[in-house]
């Protein structure tokens, strides 16, 4: 499918959809009264909370199949391209979606604060599952939202409205970590997968090709988004995954130091820094002292 549609504003949505704007920079709309859009790829320059209700179908987001759930909520930032394909879903879809537009929010707490939400760029595997009582109260949220749409603009409409879809969004913080909670067997899983790669990165010498281990390659390497993947080690562990890199990074450092037929360059280069000195303010702010210091403490004061 090569036809790409690029939406740049609620009211070309709008027209898409067969729906009345109410406001020039956001919109809540009941699911099923609006139709589906038809068979193409979406690149939508607003944010987007969709909650379906029932099984209804799928769309392509990126690469991957996203096939909707009861009660799921997914989320999508500006410039994101969402495929609807043909030949979708029999049931009619059942449910609520909010969008606004990047502009709603500037100069507002929220628009300081929106890429904190970091579940806007989590992948389509990892959407949000919300539980009855959970569902009442993203309903009453999309109520409110629509209720103030509803209501003539006015000098309060904008804190309203941009404070009420900050409620929405700080209650999805909540459900995502009780949904990291209620996943623990399956997340202990995939941090112990995370351990070994981690753990085997130096010893199967992917440095060599790939250079100094990321958080992207772990997080793409377990099927994750990096956002995703990095809020879930952080609230399992306590620590993000770049400190828990970074600490494997010291691990094989400390003992390439112990190698006096190496200097400090080489062992920086071997271990995937392009330049040394960025390995050097690493070791240094890790473990207490430069690389230099601690083969002097470690090593050669062994032989003196």
């Amino acid at each position: 499918m090569s036809e790409i549609i690029r939406i740049q504003n609620i009211a070309e949505y709008h027209q898409l959809r067969g729906l009345k704007t109410l406001h020039p920079l956001v919109s809540v709309f009941d699911l099923s009264q609006v139709p589906r859009l038809k068979p193409a790829s979406y690149n939508v320059n607003l944010f987007a909370v969709f909650f379906k209700e029932i099984k209804c179908g799928e769309l392509l987001y990126g690469r991957h199949h996203y096939d909707y759930q009861d009660g799921t909520l997914l989320f999508l930032s500006p410039g994101q391209v969402v495929t609807v394909p043909s030949g979708g879903g029999s049931i009619e879809p059942k449910g609520w979606a909010l969008l606004f537009h990047p502009d709603l929010i500037k100069g507002t707490t929220l628009g300081k604060s929106i890429f904190q939400y970091s579940f806007f760029s989590y992948d389509v595997n990892e959407a949000l599952h919300i539980s009855e009582q959970e569902r009442s109260i993203v309903l009453d949220c999309f109520s409110k939202i629509l209720l103030e749409l509803k209501h003539s603009i006015d000098r309060h409409s904008k804190k309203l409205i941009t404070s009420n879809i900050e409620i929405l969004l700080q209650y999805c913080n909540r459900f995502y970590e009780r949904q990291f909670f209620t996943r623990e067997n399956t997340h202990q899983g995939l941090l112990a997968k995370f351990e070994t790669l981690l753990q085997n990165y130096y010893a199967d010498q992917k440095h060599e090709v790939l250079g100094m281990p990321t958080v992207s390659y772990f997080a793409g390497a377990l099927n994750l988004s990096a956002n995703y993947f990095g809020d879930l080690i952080k609230k399992e562990t306590g620590i993000s995954p770049l400190e828990h890199i970074q600490q494997r990074i010291m691990d094989e450092a400390k003992e390439k130091v112990h190698d006096l037929d190496q200097s400090i360059s080489q062992i920086a280069y071997n271990l995937g820094f392009s330049y040394p000195q960025h390995f050097a303010r690493l070791f240094k702010q890790k473990v207490g002292v430069s690389p230099i210091e601690y083969r002097n403490q470690h090593v050669v004061g062994r032989f003196v």
